[in-house]
């Protein structure tokens, strides 16, 4: 079993702030990861603290993209926890990339890689917006998790199919999409931050859909 918690999202559950920018805390019985810092450090670190986490005892940092409502939080966080190592596209800028070697071991990802026991970077995506999503394994299926899919869900699902077999959910910003078929076979539709059209995709799929909010917390098996 894979434990998800939304640190960071737009909309939020009582107790936590909503805060435009993603990030969600990965917990899988052997090591913590954390994927994406939102924009706000200080309020990442202030969620942590109230669902118990404390923020030295990530392993692993995976940054989706070169946005700052993705990674405006890694300064707090790199400051608070000198020793993790982070993931990010190859395509990051060189000055950025840098100035993450001055805090932590960086690892560039360009093609698809197993970062942690059954979680595996889809690899670098996309053509204008360069982007990699996560795949989390379970022992029933896998499930996509993604920053703002800039790439195309299609292009995700694609590349997670090829590290994982079948997916059976996605979670995170789904961006302005509206090719929706590949959702079809999903059995959890868990969208938020950017994803422009949550109304089309929760009356396309009722049954599957939710919205994440920060505080938001998913047991996936």
């Amino acid at each position: 079993m894979l434990r998800l918690t939304v640190l960071y999202d737009n909309e939020a559950c009582p107790g936590f702030t909503g805060s435009w920018g993603f990030s969600a805390l990965l917990e899988t019985g052997r090591e913590i990861l954390l994927f994406d810092t939102g924009w706000d450090g200080t309020l990442l670190l202030k969620h942590m603290e109230k669902i118990g986490i404390d923020p030295t005892c990530i392993n692993k940092l995976v940054l989706s993209h070169q946005h700052w409502d993705h990674i405006g939080g890694l300064p707090e966080l790199l400051c608070t926890n000198p020793g993790l190592t982070v993931y990010v596209p190859s395509s990051f800028s060189e000055n950025l990339k840098k100035e993450i070697r001055k805090r932590a071991d960086l690892v560039e990802i360009k093609e698809a890689v197993e970062i942690s026991d059954g979680i595996w970077s889809t690899g670098e995506l996309g053509d204008k917006i360069k982007e990699q999503s996560l795949v989390l394994s379970t022992e029933s299926g896998s499930y996509v998790l993604t920053g703002c899919a800039h790439p195309g869900i299609e292009a995700i699902m694609d590349a997670a199919a090829l590290s994982c077999g079948k997916i059976k959910g996605i979670l995170g910003g789904l961006h302005d999409s509206e090719k929706f078929e590949r959702l079809k076979e999903m059995k959890l539709i868990a969208a938020g931050h950017c994803t422009a059209h949550k109304k089309k995709i929760k009356n396309a799929f009722p049954s599957q859909y939710m919205e994440t909010r920060a505080g938001m917390r998913l047991e996936l098996q």
